[in-house]
């Protein structure tokens, strides 16, 4: 068990060091404040616009899965006319 994770944290340090040796963990970084900067400039939706645009969305759900149960009632129907 112990050699298991000794393996383990030295294959992880070996991960870790190479990134480092290339600029790989500068550049996350640079990229995460970078992120966070953006995110400060959105505009996020009031709670009352949230809850209106997820309404829109089930009830667009809603009537679209309605609307494919009855093009497959429809086309089953049809189908089976056919074959029997």
């Amino acid at each position: 068990m112990n050699t298991t994770i000794i393996i383990w944290t030295v294959a992880i340090a070996a991960v870790f060091g190479f990134l480092w040796y290339r600029g790989d963990i500068r550049r996350f970084a640079t990229y995460w404040q970078e992120m966070l900067e953006e995110l400060k400039k959105c505009s996020w939706p009031t709670w009352t616009e949230l809850k209106g645009s997820t309404m829109v969305i089930v009830v667009t759900i809603m009537i679209m899965g309605g609307l494919t149960y009855l093009i497959d009632l429809a086309f089953d129907t049809i189908f089976l006319k056919l074959i029997y």
